[in-house]
């Protein structure tokens, strides 16, 4: 029997992260930024994104796989463009430092890109958005792992390119639409967990070597071995397929350093638009649409005993207040994952709240 799920004081286990990085060689303020974003994805439910990658993130600085220190090396800029080389720095600060540069710029140009190689992963994207709508800039983020093949081609089984999450914060008048999707089927972390707990995953997001659609993780362990599936399955993939290229251009192709170059450090290519609705057609006039259409979404007829339509991002909104007022709820294997690290680096881990 797994064990019982348990509640933490959000700031607490904020200042825990952050203390953990920082004694592992991040500066501090950097570390505060990790923790954050880190305990962000826990608070909005996104359990497989968030602290959950803590324990790899601090192995890897301690090896140095991670960067700790260092600034990142500017590429290229054209003003309302921008390139980083990240110099495989924590992507999670890489990334928010990023979008506060793209807002900042896209106040000035009306949008502002930023594309950042060599980038160390950059954890939940969805906890990013709201460093933007909080402006009231609409972002597009999206990533790729140069250094992993997980998915396969639509009509293949053999593995080329990552999940490539995309996500998208759209500000309305209430709270922000929130998207956050991969290119396949599932992801590589919700899978890793499935298997390590011997279980099968709720649906066929996977393929076989001889080209099946599986629910097995241990599809992925055979000789050749399997895949994940593009988003769409066996019958719809090459949707999936088709919008894992398009995030394979935007992060690796336009960064200028990507599967071509045969990386070996586990990291990310990153890419994200800021766009500031005030040089288009006003911000008055843009959330005025997105709020009509957020308000006609969630008022569309359902059939009977059926809940209301939910728009992306209304979960995560009311899980992440829930958590302000409650205390965050960890997967029950996060807490003890990160115990060798707390006593390792002599950092007290929070106590659950009673």
């Amino acid at each position: 029997m797994s064990a019982p799920t348990r509640r933490y004081h959000l700031d607490r286990l904020v200042d825990f992260a952050a203390d953990l990085f920082a004694a592992a060689g991040m500066p501090s303020d950097r570390a505060r930024v990790v923790g954050e974003l880190l305990v962000e994805a826990d608070a909005m439910g996104h359990d497989t994104h968030g602290l959950n990658l803590a324990p790899q993130y601090l192995d890897d600085l301690q090896t140095g796989v991670m960067a700790a220190v260092g600034e990142p090396e500017v590429v290229a800029d054209r003003g309302a463009t921008l390139v980083w080389d990240g110099g495989y720095l924590s992507g999670v600060w890489l990334t928010a430092r990023a979008i506060g540069e793209a807002c900042t710029r896209a106040k000035e140009y009306g949008t502002a890109t930023v594309a950042i190689r060599r980038s160390h992963h950059i954890a939940c994207l969805a906890a990013f958005l709201p460093l933007a709508t909080r402006h009231d800039i609409m972002l597009t983020l999206a990533s790729s792992d140069p250094s992993v093949a997980a998915v396969a081609p639509f009509g293949s089984y053999q593995a080329v390119y990552t999940p490539d999450p995309l996500a998208v914060g759209i500000p309305t008048p209430g709270d922000p639409i929130l998207i956050d999707i991969s290119a396949s089927a599932t992801t590589i972390g919700l899978t890793g967990r499935v298997q390590g707990q011997g279980e099968r995953l709720p649906g066929p997001w996977l393929v076989d070597n001889q080209g099946h659609a599986s629910d097995d993780p241990g599809v992925l362990a055979t000789e050749p071995p399997g895949a994940l599936l593009p988003l769409g399955g066996l019958d719809r993939g090459h949707k999936g397929f088709a919008l894992g290229l398009m995030v394979e251009a935007l992060t690796s192709a336009l960064g200028g350093y990507g599967r071509a170059d045969g990386p070996a450090h586990w990291g990310a290519a990153v890419y994200l638009q800021a766009i500031d609705p005030e040089a288009f057609g006003g911000l008055d006039a843009f959330t005025r649409q997105t709020g009509w259409l957020a308000e006609a979404c969630r008022a569309a007829a359902v059939p009977p005993g059926r809940p209301p339509v939910r728009l992306p991002g209304d979960g995560a909104m009311a899980r992440r207040r829930a958590a302000a007022a409650e205390g965050v709820p960890l997967y029950p294997t996060i807490m003890a994952d990160l115990a060798p690290w707390a006593e390792r680096l002599k950092v007290a881990p929070p106590a659950p709240i009673t």
